[in-house]
């Protein structure tokens, strides 16, 4: 490996130490439905997020609930102290397509209408509103 590749290779790992971040893979909803969820969200506190996907009536809500406890844990862990309210919030949130399986459903005449069932990926990055304040 040359040394250019060396250095930037350091520079992207050292940035991801400094991000607390959680995936959740192959969620068998469509990317749309996900997103209504992620962008109710997006941006907020994450103990005040956590609370909006509690009680929201969405059946996408409840596995982001779980993925935002799993990006909470994996902070404390990085950072070896527990989250204070008002500490953290949600830097960004990502609904991405995944995998699609195709399906053929009978119709009229001989036919056939095709079934995309869909799936998605989601990403969550959460960090410190201090580290916000203190670049601006």
């Amino acid at each position: 490996m040359s040394a250019r590749k060396r250095i930037s290779a350091e520079q992207r790992k050292e940035s991801r130490k400094e991000v607390s971040l959680a995936v959740l893979k192959n969620v068998p909803t469509s990317p749309r439905k996900m997103r209504y969820v992620a962008d109710l969200v997006r941006g907020m506190e994450v103990f005040k997020a956590l609370g909006v996907l509690k009680f929201s009536n969405k059946e996408a809500s409840r596995r982001v609930e779980k993925l935002l406890l799993s990006a909470i844990a994996n902070w404390e862990q990085k950072n070896e102290r527990k989250a204070e309210t008002g500490e953290l919030y949600i830097k960004t949130i990502s609904v991405d397509g995944g995998t699609m399986l195709k399906r053929l459903r009978t119709a009229p005449q001989g036919r056939g209408y095709r079934i995309r069932k869909r799936s998605n990926h989601v990403t969550i990055v959460v960090d410190t509103l201090n580290k916000e304040q203190e670049q601006n």
